[in-house]
């Protein structure tokens, strides 16, 4: 790891003495088997075996590598672990019985299928139905991506070393992983490395959102206007303009293609003709806009105009298959964000799907450099992706969220951040952080994640905010 270049002693012994400390604390374990695989990530399960014996727990330890290859302090930890009387097995030994596994075959750095012997291991460990501490990642999950190298230790935990790894926080990684705690080996993170990414919580929102002035009204707090609801997709600028409403701005319009006179659900929508200009804080564009002439009007009137413009759904179809409303795009000076979910992103990028997932978070960075704006990528693990370099993993949500209509209820809800006047950055991770959090606050209260609405998401977000601000 980059950091370790910043230090005079290695950290395998501080690694291997926290993983060890964790069974000892945390885990509770009094037989254990440990994985020790052909690299660093081995050197820190040897070391973890070695306090682990010493405290009297019953180690068996596999490590089928060759000890002439291992490297320099993986190989002292390795000896250091044979001086103290252990023994090291070539294989999972088939009559043992243990209360927890350790896997320390393969940590960061992996980036192809694990080989046939390490297949073997792995489908082994994750068929004995124990318990399985991974070490800083579950052994075949790509750190940076998140993807699967073939097969993966499925593990029940995961402690990582120095920093959160991406892998762990999307894609399939956040099904392999267990539960992620991080341990900083004691050192001071920041001050060794700038980090190039983080996670984004519910800090940035108690930062972001106050408790409104007494002295406020309904111009204090910006428009928002949803252009969307073509014949047959009306309900999803309903939902875009409903989670606007409630998620704080002053005034929201529902401009929508259908004809539509009110919202019986929410009267308090002012309803607008379509073709009609509508002065407002920040457009919405694109929740069942659907793909004719006149939605491709209606996408390169947004552009121009100077409201801040969150762009979803079908705005961003149109635009990949439209060069013109691509300039636009990227020669407009307002604020704007781009908001896709991975087909989106493919059609954007013009490519795969596969490859927008192999590397969720180049291809986010791809998508800012190709249109000079921000990106949430979403999906498991959502990307926002800045301008200026800047990253973040959301790791909040859960399953409930995949489902019709959630999409259209993040739109608005970053069109009513912005339209608050909350900076573009900002507006973009409250919203996605609290659209993730509003789905685990009622998963918790049992409704969902099966079943979950986008419905039932818009009034928990706005219940999550409010508790968010009264506890800042």
């Amino acid at each position: 790891m980059a950091i370790e270049k910043f230090l005079d002693a290695p950290l395998m012994e501080r690694a291997g003495l926290a993983a060890a400390q964790f069974v000892r604390d945390r885990l509770a374990a009094s037989r254990v088997l440990v994985l020790a695989g052909p690299g660093n990530n081995g050197g820190d399960a040897f070391v973890a075996a070695r306090h682990l014996k010493s405290w009297w727990i019953d180690v068996t330890l596999v490590f089928a590598g060759n000890p002439q290859k291992l490297p320099v302090d993986a190989a002292r930890a390795y000896l250091a672990w044979l001086d103290c009387g252990g023994i090291c097995h070539s294989a999972i030994p088939r009559q043992g019985k243990w209360d927890l596994a350790v896997d320390g075959l393969f940590g960061t750095g992996l980036t192809r299928p694990l080989g046939d012997g390490w297949e073997i291991m792995v489908e082994s460990v994750n068929a004995l139905g124990i318990p399985i501490l991974s070490l800083d990642m579950p052994s075949g999950v790509d750190s940076d991506t998140g993807a699967v190298l073939g097969v993966a230790v499925k593990a029940t935990h995961t402690l990582a070393f120095i920093a959160l790894k991406p892998g762990l926080l999307m894609c399939d990684g956040l099904d392999h992983c267990g539960s992620v705690h991080l341990d900083t080996l004691g050192l001071d993170v920041p001050a060794l490395r700038q980090a190039q990414g983080w996670v984004s919580n519910s800090k940035i929102v108690a930062a972001c959102f106050k408790k409104r002035p007494r002295n406020s009204h309904k111009g204090t707090f910006g428009s928002t206007a949803v252009i969307g609801g073509a014949k047959g997709m009306l309900g999803a600028a309903l939902l875009a303009a409903r989670a606007a409403l409630k998620l704080g701005s002053g005034k929201v319009f529902l401009c929508a293609l259908e004809n539509f006179g009110v919202d019986p659900v929410q009267p308090e929508m002012m309803v607008r003709d379509v073709n009609a200009s509508t002065e407002a804080s920040t457009l919405v564009i694109g929740p069942g806009l659907g793909k004719s002439e006149a939605a491709g009007h209606l996408v390169g009137r947004a552009l121009l105009s100077g409201s801040a413009l969150v762009i979803d759904a079908d705005a961003l179809n149109l635009i990949a298959e439209d060069q013109k409303l691509q300039q636009a795009l990227t020669g407009r000076s307002g604020l704007a964000v781009l908001t896709p979910h991975p087909a989106e992103a493919a059609r954007l990028a013009g490519c795969s799907i596969q490859e927008i997932q192999r590397n969720r978070i180049a291809a986010a960075a791809g998508l800012v450099r190709k249109f000079g704006c921000p990106v949430v990528l979403k999906g498991a693990g959502s990307i926002c992706a800045f301008p200026d370099g800047k990253w973040a993993i959301n790791a909040s949500g859960n399953p409930g969220l995949a489902q019709a209509g959630m999409g259209d209820v993040l739109s608005g809800m970053i069109g009513a951040f912005l339209s608050q006047g909350l900076p573009l950055e900002d507006a973009l991770l409250c919203a996605v952080y609290l659209h993730g959090a509003a789905a685990d606050d009622l998963s918790q209260a049992e409704v969902g994640p099966i079943g979950m609405t986008a419905s039932e998401l818009i009034d928990a977000s706005r219940a999550t905010l409010n508790k968010i601000v009264e506890m800042a």
